[in-house]
């Protein structure tokens, strides 16, 4: 297996990929502050007018080298990325944003299969790679894509750093306006089946740079959460209710009914791949409503809290309470389900 052996007083070259997300803009900040030599590539399609017109991508990009180009085609990661240029690492935050098979397959995998090809070929030594806590118990094509390269990366000689995080915050953060609104909260079952120790984007980032030049997380998959013991959706609720001090108020979901529309949905995806899409997103809201995000113990087969490790600061009651006083609450995109 390959070692790092870095330069101490050189700074380290890094590819970033996923820059623009929530986490890998995260990250790029976190690279740079560690004073390592960044150079991020950005979709072209997003091109100069995304930095002018999202300040705080430019913020968090400033100090870094931005190339136009396209991670998911093999030619531009290699031309405009890489650019025939030495890197020491590569971290990568990208991710399908849907879940879909066809984006994970081509994202979650195929991306990061050519990246490492290009990556050895023009002799980077560590690949971090951000995948998820949930692919230990992989029923969705996302979670297969991901295994998939990991055990790629693992196999490929060079040093490498696979972090699977429990929740984001910004998973967390999609019934804050429906509880402001003075709606009840929504739960599956008694909203104490499932639960997580979430990590802020700020933390998650400081793990992942810090995988560079910490011999303890180099060859090794590192399962990480943030601070504090594990919360169920009942805590993050009464969370909630508690900085707004209103009376808490509960409505409680049947797993069952999720379950009805997967089958609905999957029926109909047998004629319609739009249907198929949504059969598959329905199965992805069902998998997170009844399974916890922390370290799955195989031979107990049952999730531990104490087994997950922690890191960081930032915990979720900050975390709301910084949006509840007007702090921009995270953009959820394809991944909005509550209102």
């Amino acid at each position: 297996m390959a070692a790092s052996t870095f330069e101490p007083h050189t700074p380290l070259r890094v590819l970033l990929l996923g820059a623009t997300g929530t986490i890998g803009r995260a990250t790029a900040r976190a690279l740079l502050s560690r004073g390592y030599d960044v150079v991020c590539l950005v979709r072209a399609r997003q091109g100069v007018s995304s930095l002018t017109a999202d300040k705080h991508l430019a913020e968090c990009l400033d100090g870094a080298t931005v190339r136009w180009g396209d991670a998911c085609d093999p030619a531009s990661l290699r031309h405009d990325g890489f650019a025939n240029e030495k890197f020491d690492a590569v971290v990568s935050c990208l991710a399908s944003r849907t879940g879909v098979p066809k984006d994970a397959w081509r994202i979650d995998y195929q991306a990061h299969l050519d990246a490492l090809e290009v990556a050895k070929a023009v002799g980077v030594r560590h690949f971090v790679m951000l995948s998820a806590i949930c692919v230990q118990k992989p029923l969705l094509a996302f979670q297969n894509a991901k295994l998939a390269f990991e055990n790629a990366l693992i196999e490929s000689g060079l040093t490498y750093s696979i972090v699977r995080p429990t929740a984001f915050f910004k998973s967390l953060s999609g019934q804050l306006q429906r509880v402001k609104a003075g709606k009840p909260f929504l739960i599956f079952g008694d909203g104490q089946g499932t639960a997580c120790k979430p990590i802020s984007d700020h933390d998650l980032a400081d793990f992942l740079a810090g995988c560079l030049q910490d011999p303890s997380r180099h060859n090794r998959i590192l399962p990480i959460g943030g601070p504090g013991p594990a919360v169920t959706p009942l805590a993050q609720g009464a969370y909630l209710f508690q900085l707004l001090g209103k009376k808490p108020r509960y409505q409680s979901v049947p797993l069952g009914l999720l379950d009805g529309i997967v089958g609905l949905l999957s029926l109909m995806g047998k004629v319609s791949s739009t249907m198929a899409d949504k059969a598959e997103l329905a199965r992805i809201g069902r998998y997170y409503a009844s399974e916890s995000m922390l370290v799955w113990d195989q031979q107990a087969q049952c999730y531990d809290a104490e087994a997950t490790p922690s890191y960081g600061t930032q915990t979720l009651l900050d975390a709301y309470g910084g949006w509840m006083q007007g702090e921009g609450v995270p953009d959820r995109g394809e991944h909005a389900v509550f209102n």
